[in-house]
């Protein structure tokens, strides 16, 4: 294996440093694309309990340029098929929406709910295949 060589000092960053190296990339981009919004990213996040118990829940954001992303999606498996993560998607694509939202996106594996997003009307944009072996990462979008 070929060494790579450096002049300069090489240390693991500390948070404040990852921080920095964040803040200085989002100011190098906002350069190219100015920010659509001037605060961090809403959360929108929300469960379904019976009895107390988490059944259901759905954890997304809406970033910068009106896009939100739905970082996760959770059914019991004892309620799946419903239509509770159907509610839960329509909930948080109709809130941003209403806060100016015109796109949607999300990664799923093969193994999880790529074909659930599907049929709610996403779009299967790219894949990252063998990501495991044997597996594929999906990356759909809808337009909202």
């Amino acid at each position: 294996m070929n060494e790579i060589n450096s002049p300069y000092e090489l240390s693991n960053s500390t948070d404040e440093e990852s921080d920095y190296i964040s803040n200085e990339v989002m100011h190098s981009n906002n350069s190219g694309v100015p920010l659509a919004q001037k605060k961090a990213p809403i959360l929108k996040r929300y469960v379904l309990k019976d009895n107390d118990e988490i059944i259901a829940g759905i954890n997304a954001y809406i970033y910068c340029w009106g896009i939100m992303y739905i970082d996760a999606l959770f059914v019991a498996e004892a309620y799946r098929h419903k239509q509770l993560g159907t509610y839960l998607t329509k909930k948080v694509e109709q809130e941003a929406k209403a806060l100016g939202a015109t796109l949607s996106n999300l990664t799923a594996f093969d193994y999880q709910a790529k074909d659930f997003y599907i049929k709610q009307g996403y779009e299967i944009f790219g894949v990252l295949e063998n990501y495991p072996s044997n597996h594929n990462l999906y990356f759909l979008k809808k337009a909202l």
